[in-house]
């Protein structure tokens, strides 16, 4: 048991720093309400699960040859930036009367799934953090061991998940029209940066 809380703690501590998913669940919560935060992170732990599959199944290593993670800088860049534009163009949306039914569930879902498949550092995180966790369970403890780790590190990813939406949705709930606008301002203005670093870093792989 306490091997496995060390993982719970692990999958926590990779998923608290502030990125692409954690600010559109910021965006979508104070926006929709909890269901929609919660969608933009289960969006993102379905690609978790696909990037885990692979690697356990050792097919993972060609998302990290040039070609693909060049691809995947760009197209990555493409989806943040086109999700802050827009998140900054439906600013007037921001208030809590017409907001509840204007988003698809499907549509919260999709963005967290996109944002985190076509991410580059997720895909260099499960290379590195899972497998190393993975040769290391193989080596020392065999194939249950690596199903219990993992599952304490999806365990970690599912209750931050649980608590950024229930903090989002805390918006959602208290604050008014001009407190949500900030936070969309923010959340819009975080997955546009975040987009420009992506673009460079797939202009620094074209140029080498």
């Amino acid at each position: 048991m306490n091997a496995f809380m060390t993982y719970v703690i692990l999958g926590l501590s990779l998923s608290i720093p502030v990125g692409p998913i954690n600010a559109a669940q910021i965006d979508r919560g104070a926006r929709y309400g909890f269901k929609h935060a919660w969608l933009v992170g289960f969006g993102g732990m379905i690609a978790d699960i696909l990037y885990m599959l692979l690697i356990y199944f050792g097919v993972a290593h060609f998302l990290d040859t040039p070609f693909m993670k060049t691809f995947l800088w760009l197209f990555g860049a493409f989806v943040l930036i086109y999700t802050g534009i827009d998140t900054l163009r439906n600013l007037n949306k921001a208030n809590i009367s017409d907001t509840r039914s204007s988003v698809s569930s499907f549509g919260s879902f999709k963005s967290g799934f996109l944002l985190s498949i076509m991410n580059p550092l997720s895909i260099l995180f499960w290379l590195g953090i899972y497998g190393s966790v993975l040769a290391q369970s193989l080596q020392e403890q065999g194939t249950t061991q690596i199903l219990w780790n993992t599952l304490g590190i999806f365990t970690g990813i599912v209750l931050w998940d649980l608590i950024m939406s229930v903090v989002a949705s805390s918006f959602h709930r208290y604050a008014n029209v001009a407190v949500l606008r900030y936070i969309s301002v923010f959340a819009g203005l975080s997955m546009i940066g975040f987009g420009f670093y992506f673009g460079y870093q797939a202009y620094l792989m074209l140029i080498h």
